[in-house]
């Protein structure tokens, strides 16, 4: 019997236009119980790559409308000086899990949360919000 060949499908994919230089790479697992709001806003020192294993993810970044991402699906961020407003448990009633690879600046914290000065400061950055 021979084996079939592995199916390999493209999820996402990113364009990045800074060199990366040396990197710490870290790949995590974050579940979320129902209804959770996740991390408050942060960002990273470099570009995450991640994928919905289960439940349905509220995901905003800065410039971007909040959007929904469901099990199956990839997302990215590009890091650095973006604020990520939002990654929420979209359903009350069900847990959301979903893996992130994390491409970091040595030295450097994978996440640094913002302040409230400066979310302020930079509120006019954000998409509008749904009514």
């Amino acid at each position: 019997m021979v084996d079939p060949a592995p199916v390999m499908q493209l999820l996402d994919q990113a364009h990045i236009e800074n060199g990366l230089g040396p990197s710490h790479v870290m790949t995590v697992s974050i579940a979320l119980e129902p209804g959770s709001a996740g991390s408050p806003p942060h960002r990273h020192s470099g570009p995450v790559f991640g994928y919905l294993v289960e439940g349905e993810l509220v995901f905003e970044l800065e410039g971007e409308p909040e959007r929904v991402i469901r099990a199956g699906e990839a997302f990215w961020e590009p890091g650095g000086d973006v604020i990520h407003y939002q990654a929420a448990n979209n359903l009350p009633d069900a847990r959301t899990t979903f893996i992130a690879v994390m491409v970091c600046t040595p030295g450097k914290d994978m996440l640094t949360y913002v302040s409230a000065e400066e979310l302020a400061e930079r509120a006019h950055l954000r998409h509008p919000r749904p009514a």
